[in-house]
């Protein structure tokens, strides 16, 4: 049981940042390419690298490379599973 913990724990802060929020809230539409991302932030490209990895190693978002660019996508499963969790809380059944 601690594993599923440990999971969401982790999960929920790979998602407590301004600029992975902003990511996922750009990815909602559908996959994306980096250079996409890139322009609506108006980061460096080392910085968007930081934050993709950390969303990918979560299984937050999903990747895919296309010749030299990369594009991003986000895990309806994950969310679900996250979804799932913090309904309980909602509706009382912790």
């Amino acid at each position: 049981m601690e594993e599923k913990y440990q999971r969401y724990a982790v999960a929920l802060k790979a998602l407590s940042d301004v600029n992975r929020l902003f990511i996922l809230d750009y990815l909602v539409d559908g996959e994306q390419c980096a250079c996409k991302i890139l322009e609506q932030l108006k980061i460096t490209q080392p910085t968007l690298s930081h934050h993709m990895k950390i969303l990918c190693d979560n299984g937050i978002v999903r990747a895919r490379r296309d010749g030299k660019w990369m594009h991003y996508s986000i895990n309806q499963e994950v969310f679900m599973e996250l979804k799932n969790f913090l309904e309980q809380f909602v509706s009382g059944k912790a």
